[in-house]
């Protein structure tokens, strides 16, 4: 049977969180008019998520899918795997954690039968989350808003509902580097917002600690925008015009005063590397971008699929 609604959660080691997980879910979606799927995708987990996911899937066959990477592809790449596997009217993205709550999920899909094509979370609290962790997310938001031509709402996550246009569109962007809250947003369609309180993490270790927060930042900046390369060329300017400005400056301090600090070689030093950082820095953004255009050329798949349960033949050939 074809279903109504599917649900993609990316899993990555998270084996204390697949039960409850299920759980919710399918106390949430029994009521649903509509059949409905769990699409699980298994991100070269380590930690018996895999057997987990089969002995789910061995037991309730009707509504779990299970797609098992040959490695460790990453959180994007699993969420867009999902994607391409989902087969519903509605797909609905969530994390394995339960801090986005499934209970939500009736409520999305009440706007999605009002005519909105995608349904975001926004949140509005964040339960459990350091005081550096909500800064900088709020800082980041607001300054990707800023600085992209692309209005990616404030304060949402991967975890919404999309028609399944929208889940074709994005899924036809074949970039590498993906950020999936700004794909849906730049694709358009009739989008709408609905506030929650996000939960604490059920259990285990966060998968996305600073170090990968931040690269997820940069793949949104570098995607989206061109705001680093353009203030790279800003700075440079900048630079220039205080260079110029200074020479009759100095020339007059050296030729009828007696400055003391403009005397031997300090401040030479000091400008060149001043200089020779701002340089490296700008010749860094470009090395970014010219990565990307690198990992793009070569065109290697987004992700190797080992096996697949409850996946029918032909989706397993498009995707296999």
């Amino acid at each position: 049977m074809k279903p109504t609604y599917s649900i993609v959660a990316p899993i990555y080691n998270e084996i204390e969180n697949i039960q409850p997980l299920y759980d919710r879910i399918h106390q949430v979606m029994d009521p649903v008019d509509g059949h409905w799927e769990l699409v699980a995708v298994n991100d070269g987990s380590t930690d018996g998520s895999r057997e987990a996911l089969h002995e789910l899937y061995q037991r309730d066959p009707e509504h779990v899918r299970v797609v098992d990477f040959a490695r460790n592809f990453g959180h994007q790449i699993a969420v867009s795997a999902g994607m391409d596997y989902a087969c519903g009217d509605a797909v609905i993205l969530i994390d394995a954690d339960l801090q986005d709550p499934p209970e939500l999920i009736p409520e999305m899909i009440d706007k999605w039968q009002d005519g909105y094509e995608v349904v975001f979370a926004v949140r509005a609290r964040r339960k459990g989350e350091s005081w550096l962790k909500v800064t900088l997310a709020s800082l980041f938001y607001r300054v990707l808003y800023r600085i992209t031509d692309v209005s990616i709402p404030l304060d949402t996550g991967d975890f919404r509902l999309m028609d399944r246009r929208v889940v074709d569109a994005v899924s036809s962007m074949p970039e590498r580097h993906r950020f999936i809250r700004g794909m849906v947003s730049w694709v358009g369609f009739r989008q709408t917002g609905i506030e929650y309180e996000r939960d604490e993490r059920h259990s285990g270790e966060t998968k996305y600690p600073l170090r990968k927060q931040l690269r997820l930042a940069w793949d949104g900046i570098t995607g989206f925008s061109y705001f680093p390369l353009q203030l790279a060329t800003w700075v440079g300017f900048l630079i220039a015009v205080l260079a110029a400005l200074t020479i009759p400056v100095v020339v007059y301090l050296r030729a009828f005063t007696d400055a003391e600090p403009l005397k031997g070689q300090a401040t030479t030093l000091v400008s060149v590397l001043f200089l020779g950082g701002v340089q490296l820095i700008s010749l860094g953004i470009i090395g970014e971008y010219l990565g990307r255009i690198h990992s793009e050329v070569m065109r290697r798949p987004l992700y190797i699929v080992s096996e697949t349960l409850g996946i029918d033949e032909v989706q397993a050939k498009e995707h296999g």
